[in-house]
């Protein structure tokens, strides 16, 4: 068996497209706290394409040294400003601050990453809300495969309140069983070989290997980690994957595209542009 691709490029220009030209017009404004550099390519990308989708958009650039008040300040502005529907603060943030604290300091109403304590509890109970953009944009590849997802063997590799925890539930949504798998996983191989979906969010260059994959199996490959030669490899072996799954996302062009379009999604929700 050869893999299909799943191409989160040409999948995300689909979710986009759709958004232009929504009213209300949606507002989306990202906090960027320090200069880390792969941060700000990650702003960079998403205020481009609020602007390209012609969303109200601010960029908000703080210094490495601003205070936890100063920050919360800054939020406090944001979640009272009409035009702003959705508010974003770009992680990791400096050591010296509680990044729990502010996350929670947004409006929850506003909480476009989907982070807030209230979106993970209604997220887990089930209700309506805005959920992790990462996830949300696994769960539309996953819905273009016409993979039947009830009842399917579903693991995720790697637990993360941003990634692995979030999928797991909504993948439980749609009634897969669901197993989290991660560092302290015994047999991680035997795990995923039983496995219809394996989404692998865990960091490790190719730590899953192709002969693990089940025959037919559908691939999500979350990764991005520098090779040796300096190349973008994802957590799958991926060659070796495609030898034996029915569809693959490579890396990069495949998950990284649908995360930015979801939270374009998740901004005209907040704005009721989009139910």
């Amino acid at each position: 068996m050869s893999a299909q691709i799943l191409d989160g490029k040409a999948i995300a220009a689909e979710v986009t497209e759709a958004l232009v030209g929504l009213g209300p017009r949606p507002g989306l404004a990202v906090v960027l706290v320090g200069e880390d550099p792969a941060s700000a390519v990650y702003v960079r990308n998403k205020t481009r394409m609020a602007e390209k989708l012609g969303f109200y958009h601010e960029q908000l650039n703080l210094p490495a040294t601003v205070t936890q008040d100063e920050l919360l300040q800054v939020l406090h502005r944001l979640n009272h400003d009409d035009r702003v529907h959705g508010i974003l603060v770009q992680l990791p943030l400096p050591k010296h601050l509680d990044s729990l604290a502010v996350i929670d300091a947004i409006d929850p109403a506003k909480d476009v990453d989907g982070f807030h304590v209230v979106s993970t509890g209604k997220l887990w109970q089930k209700r309506p809300c805005l959920s992790p953009c990462t996830p949300t944009g696994v769960m539309e590849m996953l819905r273009r495969t016409g993979v039947p997802l009830r009842g399917a063997e579903a693991v995720v590799i790697g637990r993360s309140n941003i990634v692995g925890k979030p999928m797991v539930a909504l993948l439980e949504r749609q009634d897969c069983t669901v197993t989290l798998a991660h560092s302290r996983t015994r047999d991680l191989a035997a795990h995923v070989g039983r496995a219809d979906i394996v989404v692998a969010a865990v960091g490790v260059a190719e730590l899953v290997k192709g002969a693990w994959i089940r025959e037919g199996a559908v691939v999500i490959d979350v990764g991005m980690n520098r090779g040796v030669d300096g190349k973008l490899v994802g957590d799958v072996e991926f060659a070796a994957a495609a030898e034996r799954a029915s569809w693959i996302t490579p890396v990069p062009g495949g998950v990284g595209p649908m995360t930015i379009a979801m939270l374009m999604v998740n901004t005209a929700r907040a704005a009721g542009a989009l139910l």
